[in-house]
C-alpha cells in the first residue's frame, strides 16, 4: 500500500488498549457522556450515598448532594427513598428544593407531601410554578385545603386557580397554561420583534407559536416563530398565518387534544372560551404527560389496578384491589359451575381434570391479545365504525388460525400422553373453538364497551376471562361427555 492508499488516521481517543474497534469505544464514550450529564438518571450508588448521609446525619454532605441534583433527579429521588428519609430530606433540606420538582412527582405522592405542608408553604409553591402545573397540582388537593391555599395567592394567581378549576376534569381548560403571546393582526414582524424585545421579562419562559388575535380576542391566525424570524421586517403579521387553524375548546377532553397535537403535529395551540375569546394554551410538554398518564391508566385499569399504588398506604390499596378481586372471584364462580354439570364426566376421566386449565388458559391468553390490540386502537382514534367490523373479523381469523395450530400440538401430546386418540381430537376441537370465541370477543367486547359509554379498558378483562373460562370448560367437557363416555 502507498501513501496515497494509506488509510486514514483513527481519530485520536477512539481507540485505546482493551478496545478492539471503534465501535466498542464510541459506545463506551456515549455511556460515559451518559454517565455524566445524568440522562440515564439517578443510579442506586448515588442514590445510596444520599441515604447512608441522611442516616449518619451528615447535614453538610446531603445539603452538597442535594444541591447539585437536577429537578428531574430530585423527584427522583424523593420517588425511590424510604418514607422516614422522604420526611427527613424535605424537614432539613426542603428550602434547597426547586418547586418545579413538585410538576415531576407522582401524583398520589405529591398529594401526600404537599397536604403535610403549611397552606402559605403550598401557596408559595403553587406561586413559583407556571399556572398549568399549578393547577395540576391544585386539583390534587382535599376540596378545603385546597381553598385554604387558594386565599394565600395574590389576586392574579388567586384568579387564575379559581377559574383553571371551574373548568372539568381532564379537560383542555385545566390542561392549558395562561402564559402566552398574543399579537394583532395589524402589526408588522418588525413591530412584533420590537414588543417581544421589550416584553421579554413577561413572556412566557417558552413559546413556540405566536397566536394572532383581533380586537375582540378571538383567534384569527397562528404563526411559527420560525416564520417570523425569517420574514423582512415590512411584512405584515396577517400574511404569515397558517392556512388552518387548531382552536381548543376548553371544555374538550385532554384525550380529544392530545389526539389533535398527535394527528397535525403541533407543539401548540390556543384555547378559547365558550365565546371564542383566548384564554390559554396547550404545549407539547402538557400532551406528552397526557398520552404517557392515559397510556399508564388504560394499563393500569385493565389489571385492576390504581394510579399511585406504589406509594398508597397498604390499607387503601388492599381496598381499591379488592373490589377487583371480588368481581373475579364472581366470574371463576360462574365458571366452577359450568365444571359442575361434567363432574360425573371428570369423576370417569381423570385426564379431563389435568386438560382443562390448558384450554382456559389458551382462550384467556389469545383474547387478551386480540383486546389489547382493540383497546390501543381506540385510545388512538384509529378505530372507527368505517373499520370496526374488519378488525373483529381480522382477530377472529387470527384466533382461529391459531387454534388449529394449537389444536394440532395439543392434541398429539394428550394423545400421547395418555393414549387416546380421541382425547386428542377432542381437546383439539375445544381449543379451536376457544380460540375462536377469545378472537371475536377479544376485540368485540371492548369496541362493544366504548359504543355504550363505558370504558373498555377497565371492564373489558373481566367479561373476556369469562367468556373464554366459560366457553373453553364448556366446549371441552361438553365435548367429551358427547365423545369420550
Amino acid at each position: 500500500m502507498n501513501d496515497d492508499q494509506k488509510a486514514p488516521d483513527t481519530p485520536k481517543g477512539l481507540v485505546n488498549e482493551g478496545h478492539t474497534t471503534i465501535g466498542e469505544r464510541l459506545v463506551d464514550v456515549f455511556e460515559e457522556i451518559q454517565e455524566e450529564s445524568g440522562i440515564t438518571g439517578m443510579s442506586d450508588y448515588d442514590i445510596a450515598e444520599i441515604t447512608d448521609a441522611i442516616r449518619d446525619e451528615n447535614i453538610e454532605t446531603v445539603t452538597e448532594l442535594v444541591t447539585e441534583l437536577s429537578i428531574q433527579d430530585t423527584a427522583e429521588l424523593l420517588q425511590k427513598v424510604n418514607d422516614e428519609e422522604r420526611k427527613s430530606l424535605f424537614e432539613n433540606y426542603g428550602d434547597n428544593f426547586d418547586p418545579q420538582i413538585f410538576s415531576y412527582l407522582d401524583s398520589s405522592l405529591r398529594k401526600n407531601l404537599l397536604s403535610d405542608m403549611p397552606a402559605a408553604r403550598v401557596a408559595a409553591i403553587v406561586s413559583d410554578l407556571d399556572s398549568d402545573d399549578a393547577l395540576d397540582i391544585l386539583e390534587d388537593l382535599e376540596d378545603d385545603f385546597q381553598q385554604e391555599i387558594i386565599k394565600k395567592l395574590s389576586a392574579k394567581i388567586r384568579i387564575a386557580m379559581e377559574e383553571g378549576l371551574t373548568f372539568p376534569e381532564e379537560s383542555a381548560g385545566r390542561l392549558m397554561q395562561r402564559e402566552y403571546v398574543a399579537i394583532p393582526q395589524f402589526w408588522t414582524v418588525g413591530k412584533t420583534i420590537d414588543y417581544l424585545r421589550a416584553a421579554a421579562d413577561e413572556l412566557p419562559d417558552e413559546f413556540f407559536d405566536l397566536i394572532v388575535i383581533n380586537p375582540f380576542y378571538h383567534v384569527v391566525g397562528e404563526i411559527p416563530l420560525n416564520r417570523v424570524l425569517r420574514s423582512k421586517r415590512n411584512e405584515k403579521i396577517e400574511n404569515l398565518t397558517l392556512d388552518s387553524l387548531h382552536v381548543i375548546p376548553a371544555a374538550m377532553d385532554q384525550e380529544e387534544a392530545a389526539h389533535i397535537f398527535r394527528r397535525e403535529g403541533l407543539l401548540s395551540a390556543p384555547v378559547v372560551d365558550n365565546d371564542n375569546r383566548l384564554i390559554g394554551v396547550i404545549t407539547i410538554d402538557d400532551i406528552i404527560d397526557v398520552i404517557d398518564e392515559e397510556a399508564q391508566e388504560d394499563i393500569l385499569k385493565l389489571a385492576g389496578v390504581g394510579e399511585g399504588d406504589l406509594y398508597r398506604a397498604v390499607l387503601s390499596t388492599t381496598n381499591s384491589r379488592f373490589r377487583w378481586l371480588f368481581v373475579n372471584l364472581i366470574t371463576a364462580i360462574l365458571a366452577s359451575v359450568v365444571i359442575s354439570f361434567f363432574d360425573a364426566t371428570i369423576e370417569q376421566i381423570v385426564a379431563l381434570a389435568v386438560l382443562m386449565p390448558i384450554v382456559a388458559s389458551m382462550g384467556g391468553n389469545a383474547g387478551t391479545q386480540a383486546l389489547t390490540v382493540a383497546v390501543r386502537a381506540l385510545a388512538t382514534k384509529e378505530l372507527s365504525s368505517t373499520n370496526t367490523m374488519r378488525v373483529i373479523w381480522k382477530e377472529t381469523l387470527v384466533g382461529t388460525l391459531n387454534g388449529i395450530a394449537f389444536a394440532m400440538i395439543i392434541g398429539v401430546i394428550a394423545a400421547l400422553w395418555f393414549s387416546s386418540p380421541m382425547l386428542g381430537i377432542v381437546i383439539g376441537a375445544a381449543m379451536v373453538i376457544n380460540l375462536i370465541f377469545a378472537g371475536l370477543f377479544g376485540a368485540g367486547i371492548p369496541i362493544l364497551l366504548n359504543k355504550f359509554g363505558s370504558d373498555p379498558a377497565l371492564s373489558s378483562t373481566v367479561l373476556l376471562t369469562t367468556v373464554t373460562d366459560i366457553v373453553g370448560f364448556f366446549g371441552f367437557l361438553g365435548l367429551a361427555s358427547l365423545f369420550l363416555i
